[in-house]
């Protein structure tokens, strides 16, 4: 499970795992992470994980957020990033790789593909840092994660294969088959989207970005939307077309 070390001056103060879907990080009491430090906005920034991909979002600090000392907006965390905020250091320790997986393929240079793990819903205590006494307080929170319930009336069978093809741009007639749980889509800092495989069938879901993913010239809601045979996918300006593999 990937995981924060939050620390000050060098001295580590409190490992944080991302065992949720979004920690927010901010001087005001109701932040997961709570820095109480003038440097620091009341909300600061936010970490999203979906699985084995965590997103850093600065969410218009006075301050800014740096990354490896350069200020972001938006960032898909990599293993051992340091992210700085005020005074204070987070450094993100990643899940570890798989055996046997491979970087993604750079089409168009937009696509980011992670080999998942189970993700876990447990709300974690937030954290109290008082940067007078350096002190770390828990504190207890209950965290209802908005997150659309799967049926399970009985087991479902295996998902044929799926996988999409570019249809246009440099990249047009390349393909790439959804053989991970997890498939994510698109331009970080522009507009990203996930393709989950679900044992009821393939799903598409906006990660972020202000323009919602399109499917067959409809645009999607923050809903998990359903994958059919033939849909066309637009996602940055790019079409694509999801289809189903013979078994």
């Amino acid at each position: 499970m990937a995981k924060l070390i939050l620390s000050l001056d060098g001295s580590v103060i409190r490992e944080v795992p991302l065992d949720k879907e979004r920690v927010t990080i901010g001087r005001k009491p109701y932040n997961d992470i709570q820095i109480e430090n003038l440097a620091v906005s009341g909300e600061h920034a936010c970490i999203v994980t979906i699985l084995h991909d965590s997103f850093l979002e600065d969410l218009g600090s006075t301050n800014g957020t740096l990354v490896n000392g350069s200020p972001i907006k938006k960032h898909i965390l990599q293993n051992n990033d340091v992210i700085d905020i005020g005074k204070y250091r987070l450094k993100y320790v990643g899940d570890a790789p798989v055996a046997g997986q491979t970087p993604a393929d750079d089409f168009a240079k937009t696509m980011i593909l992670r080999t998942p793990a189970a993700a876990k819903a447990a709300a974690e205590p937030k954290v109290v840092v008082n940067s007078q006494s350096g002190v770390t307080l828990p504190m207890a929170a209950a965290v209802a994660l908005a997150a659309p319930a799967l049926a399970a009336a009985k087991p479902a069978e295996p998902q044929p294969l799926a996988a999409i093809q570019i249809l246009n741009g440099p990249s047009a007639g390349k393909e790439l088959e959804l053989t991970k749980n997890l498939t994510t889509l698109g331009r970080p800092g522009v507009q990203v989207a996930v393709i989950t495989r679900r044992p009821q069938g393939y799903f598409i879901t906006h990660v972020e970005g202000a323009n919602f993913p399109m499917v067959n010239g409809k645009t999607l809601d923050v809903q998990a939307h359903p994958l059919k045979d033939h849909d066309v996918i637009e996602l940055t300006g790019v079409k694509m077309e999801f289809f189903v593999k013979s078994k």
